[in-house]
């Protein structure tokens, strides 16, 4: 699988950091899953990081942090594994939504359908899946905050190009597009929105209370 779009710098950064929030590190770990040149430079960045860790100064660890560490590590471990079977029955697989809930499709417009991401606690993005027929266009829209998309399946076409699968449409609030589903297969994408999104059409109006979920 070859990818053209990728997440940007900024986004990997917060991504290889631990920073980046929940919602959106599931989507860039998904595009991971289908992007071998992310994951290469993400490989880079850990080498790069480990390098400065050895030639760092040792520096003493807190009073008691070993026995909290440990604490965690045993918590962990007792607490059972939660298995979510909804999870599987997408027509691809992706490891990034395993460990998570999804809701049901529900139709939201001709030939659009959208699913939620249960996260375990509230964080600054909602994520959800989006499936579309082939030729579906989908709202014209801009955006109040950020929407991190990846391409599951299918492929779909705006102003800044095309996305097929395993490619990310990282777009903030200076993008405004209207996207095209290609004809010949459905496309599903996992999407991660900061923020709100200003929809146009009839369609977008319906969606508009959805993904504000």
């Amino acid at each position: 699988m070859t990818t053209t779009h990728h997440p940007t710098e900024a986004t990997l950064l917060e991504y290889f950091s631990g920073t980046l929030d929940e919602g959106r590190r599931i989507v860039v770990a998904a595009h991971l899953e289908m992007c071998a040149s992310c994951r290469r430079l993400l490989s880079a960045m850990e080498t790069m990081a480990g390098d400065h860790l050895v030639s760092t100064p040792p520096e003493p660890l807190a009073q008691g942090a070993f026995e909290r560490t440990m604490a965690r590590l045993d918590a962990a471990a007792a607490s059972p594994a939660k298995s979510h079977p909804t999870a599987h029955d997408l027509p691809v697989k992706v490891r990034a939504l395993e460990s998570y809930e999804l809701g049901p499709w529900r139709w939201i417009g001709p030939g659009v359908y959208w699913r939620g991401v249960v996260l375990p606690e509230k964080g600054t993005s909602r994520v959800f899946l989006l499936r579309a027929a082939p030729g579906t266009h989908l709202p014209q829209h801009t955006h109040e905050g950020t929407e991190l998309t990846v391409i599951l399946k299918g492929a779909f076409r705006h102003e800044g190009g095309r996305f097929g699968a395993g490619d990310c449409d990282d777009a903030d609030d200076s993008v405004e597009h209207s996207p095209i589903v290609e004809d010949g297969e459905e496309c599903i994408c996992l999407v991660a929105m900061e923020g709100t999104i200003r929809l146009r059409s009839l369609l977008g109006r319906l969606i508009q209370p959805l993904v504000r979920l």
